[in-house]
């Protein structure tokens, strides 16, 4: 029987984040900070407090930011001492962390140019090893959501890969009328009816046969459409929270969660 700890986390964290040029220009998106910590981080922490702690880490855009922050990870989250005199001793000793993570965490530079679906293929070929089963999700995408209640639906449904459904908040005011009357206004609802695509996957190995590692290969495009067309796609419905971070309104708005003390996926 699988369990969380043997699933590796394919993080798709290669993509310009365009749309997010304030905070973009100098790092990747998922190295924007929500907190002060990166949102990869966060995303780290919501699966790391399900089991799960081999992560495989999709790079592209600014590759090296990414790269820097793991390798300097202990000494940012520690007290630490360096000797500096003649003939000392140059690395870090840690003294006191603030934080220790149980993570197995693999850097793969999958290309700056490359699509999400290539980028998941180069990345698995080299590092999925022998893993029946593994994750992927997008690198700007927090929830709440039971991933460990997912993992068990997916391996229990049989099918080839399993998809986090959540309800799309709308973009504008709904209005309920009555003839000319309005009879309810309410500030961009939830759509309860409407299940899109949450990230947070997970698939079986076979589904590599669907990915090319062609640059051109989008996740999202054939290799999905596809799955589903062959019955090999299921849904795991998720009503709770989502937040995706594509926009300055959407940085600020983390944040302002955050802030708060009351951001729904905090661990």
């Amino acid at each position: 029987m699988q369990t969380p700890a043997d699933i590796p986390v394919f993080v798709l964290c290669g993509g310009l984040g365009t749309r997010l040029r304030e905070q973009t220009d100098v790092r990747p998106k998922p190295m924007v900070e929500i907190g002060g910590r990166p949102i990869l981080w966060h995303i780290m922490r919501t699966y790391a407090s399900h089991g799960f702690r081999r992560f495989v880490l999709c790079l592209g855009y600014k590759a090296e930011v990414v790269k820097r922050y793991f390798l300097e990870y202990s000494t940012l989250s520690s007290d630490f001492s360096v000797d500096l005199a003649p003939g000392g001793r140059s690395a870090a000793t840690i003294h006191r962390s603030d934080r220790v993570e149980d993570w197995h965490v693999t850097l793969a530079d999958t290309g700056e140019a490359t699509m999400t679906g290539a980028r998941i293929a180069r990345a698995a070929r080299r590092y999925l090893g022998d893993s029946a089963h593994f994750a992927v999700t997008y690198g700007d995408g927090v929830t709440d959501a039971d991933l460990s209640a997912e993992l068990k639906f997916h391996l229990a449904h049989g099918r080839t890969g399993t998809v986090l459904g959540i309800n799309p908040p709308s973009r504008f005011g709904e209005l309920v009328l009555d003839g000319d009357r309005v009879r309810s206004f309410e500030e961009k609802p939830d759509l309860r009816n409407s299940w899109v695509n949450g990230g947070y996957f997970l698939f079986r190995r076979e589904f590599l046969s669907y990915l090319g590692e062609d640059e051109s290969c989008v996740l999202e495009r054939d290799p999905l459409v596809k799955l589903a067309k062959d019955g090999g796609l299921a849904i795991m419905r998720h009503s709770g929270y989502w937040a995706c971070m594509d926009t300055q309104r959407d940085y600020e708005q983390l944040n302002q969660s955050w802030a708060s003390g009351r951001a729904p996926w905090k661990v």
